[in-house]
């Protein structure tokens, strides 16, 4: 189970783990949470009170600080797993729908033609369309894609990392996808 970490403004940071966000959270280093609780710790006994200490984590952390990089500059990294989740695990040349292990990663431009591996190169495509097309582009073998590759935003990367998000932080997450997103489809 992750934390979504977020900066003080409310722009995703990164998925960070139950001890991870305990640690903010004893560093006085939160400013707000959302979500729900999804676990809580104890710790030791208080000498004078006999209180046991504990922290709550809650699902979604606003920590302090100012980040050192415009997170609408980062160019979110390119896997098949997150290029597939973007394509809805759809191929881009047959329209069919494929579980993972059926698909591959397509260039539109091939590397044998010096076609860079970049989110605007590259599409979702099933074994027998990837190798129907070969080394050409898709004009040259008479295959136009289905839909336009795209570059993920922020909120969009953040959703195609964590493949075990909960409710809460979907929710908060796809309220800030593009309208035009293909994960609202």
């Amino acid at each position: 189970m992750k934390v979504l970490k977020l900066s003080a403004q409310g722009l995703p940071q990164s998925w960070i783990s139950l001890e991870q966000a305990v640690t903010h959270y004893a560093c006085g280093e939160v400013r707000w949470e959302l979500g729900t609780q999804i676990a809580l710790f104890r710790g030791g006994h208080n000498a004078q009170t006999g209180l046991q200490s504990q922290i709550a984590v809650s699902s979604i952390i606003g920590t302090r600080g100012v980040p050192d990089i415009n997170p609408f500059e980062l160019q979110p990294s390119l896997t098949n797993a997150k290029l597939f989740q973007r394509d809805r695990g759809i191929c881009a040349y047959c329209g069919g729908h494929f579980h993972e292990e059926d698909l591959t990663r397509e260039h539109i431009v091939p590397v044998a033609h010096h076609g860079a591996n970049h989110w605007m190169n590259v599409v979702t495509a099933c074994r027998a369309c990837n190798h129907r097309k070969a080394s050409r582009t898709p004009e040259q073998a008479r295959m136009p894609l289905l839909y336009a590759p795209y570059v993920p935003s922020l909120w969009e990367d953040f959703i195609l990392r964590n493949r075990r998000i909960l409710a809460d932080q979907m929710d908060f997450l796809m309220a800030h996808v593009p309208r035009t997103s293909r994960l609202l489809h």
